[in-house]
């Protein structure tokens, strides 16, 4: 029975986690805004702007590239940063 409990209770982070991730290759700026932390709807719209300007971002640390996103925000937001 506790092996039972265990893996559902795992499932059930996986799966809490997958549903945080957001892919700033398609994703508006205010789900962007919402799922990310330290992501507010200046900053979510400037990743949707650098985007249309620049294309799909190619690893996620090229989000630094985006005005007041600097890699302590990427870090914090790795696992829930989804690229395709």
């Amino acid at each position: 029975m506790k092996t039972i409990k265990a893996i559902l209770i795992t499932l059930s982070l996986f799966i809490n986690a997958a549903i945080a991730a957001v892919n700033v290759n398609s994703a508006d700026a205010e789900t962007i805004a919402k799922e990310l932390k330290g992501i507010g709807m200046t900053k979510a719209q400037a990743i949707v702007e650098y985007r249309e300007a620049n294309g799909q971002f190619q690893t996620v640390e090229q989000l630094t590239e985006v005005k007041g996103i600097g890699l302590k925000t990427v870090e914090k937001n790795r696992e829930e940063i989804l690229l395709k």
